[in-house]
Parts: structure tokens; C-alpha cells; sequence
């Protein structure tokens, strides 16, 4: 019986691993042991940064919205309660843009929140 010799399989694996590894500085980029550790840990930090993407785009709108809510008479936590009082189904990101592109139907939403703490 023939024996099964591996180096085809190895090599697909090792040019996955330098695909992966390009652009990386010194050994990194070109040596099989210092670029799978390398590329194994950056993976770990792709994963860990989706979710902080999230966070970080989240924190941001809030504080663009504080800062337009601000200019019309109210902190961010009385405006986020007073559309909620109102019934608008609006998100954070969609109120940011508003805030910036669109600022005449964002103070059309901020005096219906308005409206909606008082009554």
C-alpha cells in the first residue's frame, strides 16, 4: 500500500495562515510559527472589537443626540423618556443622523417629547 504523504494538505494550510499574516511586521509576516500565533491573536481581537464597535457607535450617537437635545431645552435621559411617553418608535442611530442632516423634524420630535413629559 502506498503511503499517504501530507505535504499538500499542510501547505494549503500554512498559505491560509500567510493569507492571514499579510502585512504583518517582521517574522509575523513570513515565518509559519510567529504568523499562526500571530494570526491567531489577531483573530481573538477581531472578535472581541465586533462587539466594542457596537458599544463605542452607540455611546457616540447618545452623545450627539444629548448634545441637539441640549440646544432645545433638555438632557438626553427627559427626552429619551419623553419619546417613549409619546409612542416614537425612533432608534438612537436613526435620531443622531436626524440631528445632524434633518435638524427641523428633529425639533418637530423633541417638542412632541416635550408635549408628551408635561401632559
Amino acid at each position: 500500500m502506498a503511503r499517504i504523504k501530507r505535504g499538500v494538505t499542510s501547505h494549503a494550510k500554512h498559505k491560509k495562515v500567510m493569507k492571514a499574516a499579510k502585512g504583518f511586521y517582521g517574522r509575523r509576516k513570513n515565518t509559519i510559527r510567529a504568523a499562526k500565533s500571530a494570526v491567531e491573536r489577531s483573530m481573538q481581537y477581531q472578535y472581541r472589537d465586533r462587539k466594542n464597535r457596537k458599544r463605542t457607535f452607540r455611546a457616540l450617537w447618545i452623545q450627539r443626540i444629548n448634545a441637539a437635545v441640549r440646544e432645545h431645552g433638555l438632557t438626553y435621559g427627559r427626552f429619551i423618556d419623553g419619546i417613549t411617553k409619546a409612542g416614537i418608535l425612533v432608534d438612537r442611530k436613526v435620531l443622531s443622523d436626524l440631528a445632524i442632516h434633518e435638524p427641523e423634524s428633529f425639533k418637530t420630535i423633541v417638542e412632541q417629547a416635550k408635549a408628551a413629559i408635561a401632559a
